[in-house]
């Protein structure tokens, strides 16, 4: 069966600051995904809303294209995958269980999806849905050196179950996620959006998380606290008091038009509400 093909790639690309389709490269790949994290958010609004969050390409597309939204790993790797290979890239998806801020050697659901490059026999994963912690780089999988990108240094682990990919944070090597090269099909991933967007244990479906890229520096948003963090610099944090100003940084900060929906607003005055 063959891959679902974009059908927007002109203003995808225009987004992301290409006149033109760019050639395969690994310079390429690497503008791609520090564009992508800066032009498009990060947010779990739709989940929030009780909407279902569709992740079929052309839904997604029209969100993040034309609805001036952003979205999670299932819909902004989904996207940015269907762009790697129109482009020519040898890619595909695999998916990972996300261990950020769990003990050491906790073994989570596998609800996160990304992508494998394999560039002149080189394999890289490359990441633009990842929330505050998205690598802005892709990351050779083969080695288990520290890697630079824009942001954070990362490294990839190899283990008997497959990957574990860490961010250096604050001077401690932090898991982020376990992953492996398994086959995915569209079942696999409609399964974990599935649990990510409906089950009430799920931080998606009880928690606002916001997050952006640029120069240095990343933005997040947690229900009410607003964060900027700085390379090299202490985090700047300010908690947001109501539901207007929650929009407006929305809006403002994050890029996101913040749909008209009575049961999100219900939501949003809830989570910012002081308890």
């Amino acid at each position: 069966m063959s891959e679902p093909r974009l059908t927007h790639l002109a203003v995808y690309l225009q987004r992301l600051g290409f006149d033109a389709p760019p050639a395969p490269t690994l310079e390429t790949l690497r503008q791609l995904q520090l564009r992508h994290t800066g032009a498009f958010a990060f947010e779990n609004l739709t989940t929030l809303s009780g909407e279902p969050v569709l992740i079929d390409l052309p839904s997604i597309e029209q969100k993040v294209l034309f609805e001036g939204r952003g979205g999670y790993c299932y819909e902004l790797n989904n996207l940015f995958l269907a762009l790697l290979q129109e482009l020519g890239f040898d890619a595909r998806g695999i998916s990972g269980r996300v261990v950020m801020g769990q003990p050491e050697g906790a073994w989570t659901a596998r609800t996160h999806r990304l992508s494998l490059v394999t560039l002149d026999d080189v394999r890289y994963i490359t990441d633009v849905g990842f929330g505050g912690m998205v690598p802005t780089a892709p990351l050779m999988l083969d080695t288990d050196a520290e890697q630079l990108t824009p942001h954070e240094p990362y490294r990839i682990e190899r283990h008997e179950d497959g990957y574990t990919l860490r961010a250096n944070v604050g001077g401690e090597w932090r898991p982020m996620y376990i992953f492996d090269l398994q086959r995915q099909e569209d079942i696999d991933y409609t399964v974990g959006n599935w649990y990510v967007s409906t089950h009430p244990e799920s931080s998606f479906a009880r928690q606002l998380m916001v997050a952006r890229t640029g120069d240095d520096w990343r933005r997040t948003l947690n229900n009410g606290s607003f964060a900027i963090h700085r390379v090299g610099h202490e985090s700047e944090r300010r908690q947001v008091a109501d539901v207007d100003e929650l929009v407006g940084v929305l809006q403002d900060e994050f890029g996101i038009r913040v749909p008209e929906n009575a049961q999100l607003k219900r939501v949003l005055e809830r989570l910012v509400r002081p308890s």
